[in-house]
């Protein structure tokens, strides 16, 4: 079982970009007095720059298959190191707001070119290549509270350009060994090619809408909730970290799994184990409250590349468009829900509020039932998307 060279640097690279990417949420607790946020405009921010990071992904990825990719992969993690160190030392909440908008398009730049690498190098394995892909940005997002909150606890949020540095470092080892990306003659048809897809390519769409607000819910609200019940900014973020980790090795079970097993099974099955856990998580405390809390993770993002090795089988054409539309389109409009979450959280409270999120897991599996269970391109033409 070997992994292609590029398919580990590329992971790699995706887990500094996702690291500098998970920076605003543990710093909450410092940002909100500082700014004077309610929760609800906390979600507010986090909704701009998932639009930013993943909504962007479209047009990046559609520019991706007709123009340069392996320019986007170089340039987009230096914007997105750079600018996302800034966000502890914006004084006012449009200057934050625009710190996190550009950051996140550096972040845009990147992802949609290096999934599809990664796709096109996995060779027999697809869902192995990427597992591991997907699984560096996961576990980059969930070590990021690790360096960032203990910083900010220590030296205050002055300090967090100084975070910038390693980054920097990390990818200029990257940037040296990019390797070329050719443009491939199947995806110059870019959004008109995907559309006998339409169906298939809906409910996968749906599927990470749903899990993406349950997962991003909880990675944002978590910290204030650990920090209003007396945990330091450094332990909050470290459960933050546990839980993230964990979804990284769900996502990492999750591709070799679909290859074995079939996507729409595993998908299906994945999403409806997350939800007594993550319903079970806000209720508890201590270390129960942690098992509870990485299970559910574990779960929940074990659809994750699934979704994305998915649905570029299901539709082999325009291999960066189809991982924009299933990384980054689809987590933008679940991001969407944020300022949404963040009001009902002022309203009725972060545990009530998660509560009740850690149910929509269920409806995102019902989505899962009609999907074709063969990736055969020809056959879902024939078929018409749907299970035979």
């Amino acid at each position: 079982m070997r992994i292609h060279p590029t398919v580990l640097l590329m992971a790699s690279a995706h887990m500094v970009v996702d690291g500098y990417g998970n920076i605003y949420a543990p710093l909450l607790p410092l940002l909100i007095p500082k700014l004077g946020l309610t929760l609800a405009a906390a979600g507010t921010l986090t909704m701009l720059y998932q639009m930013s990071a993943s909504v962007a992904q479209v047009g990046f990825g559609h520019l991706a298959d007709r123009w340069r990719p392996r320019l986007l992969v170089m340039a987009g993690p230096i914007i997105s190191v750079s600018i996302l160190g800034l966000v502890g030392i914006a004084p006012s909440i449009p200057l934050l707001a625009a710190t996190l908008i550009v950051g996140g398009l550096g972040g845009a730049a990147f992802h949609p070119p290096a999934a599809a690498l990664a796709h096109r190098l996995g060779g027999s394995q697809p869902g192995l290549a990427m597992s591991v892909h997907i699984t560096g940005g996961t576990l980059g997002f969930s070590l990021g509270p690790l360096l960032f909150a203990p910083v900010a606890q220590r030296f205050g949020l002055a300090w967090t350009p100084l975070l910038v540095v390693p980054g920097l470092l990390v990818i200029a080892f990257f940037l040296s060994r990019v390797p070329p990306i050719p443009l491939h003659t199947d995806s110059i048809a870019g959004f008109g090619a995907l559309r006998p897809y339409a169906r298939p390519l809906s409910l996968l769409y749906l599927i990470v809408v749903f899990r993406t607000l349950t997962s991003l819910a909880f990675a944002t609200f978590v910290p204030v909730m650990l920090t209003r019940r007396g945990m330091t900014l450094g332990q909050a973020g470290a459960a933050v970290a546990l839980y993230l980790f964990a979804s990284g090795l769900g996502g990492l079970f999750g591709g070799p799994a679909a290859d074995r097993f079939g996507a729409r099974r595993v998908i299906a099955l994945s999403l409806v184990l997350s939800t007594p856990f993550l319903l079970a998580a806000p209720l508890l405390s201590g270390w129960l409250f942690l098992t509870m809390l990485a299970l559910g993770g574990f779960f929940l993002q074990s659809t994750l590349p699934v979704n994305v090795t998915f649905g570029q089988a299901l539709a082999p054409v325009s291999a960066a468009t189809v991982s924009s539309l299933m990384m980054g389109f689809a987590w933008g409009t679940g991001g969407l829900s944020a300022p949404l979450v963040g009001l009902i959280a002022d309203r009725f409270g972060i545990e009530s509020t998660l509560v009740g999120l850690a149910c929509v897991p269920v409806v995102a599996a019902v989505f899962a039932l009609p999907l074709p269970s063969s990736t055969n391109g020809a056959r879902i033409l024939r078929e018409g998307g749907v299970v035979r």
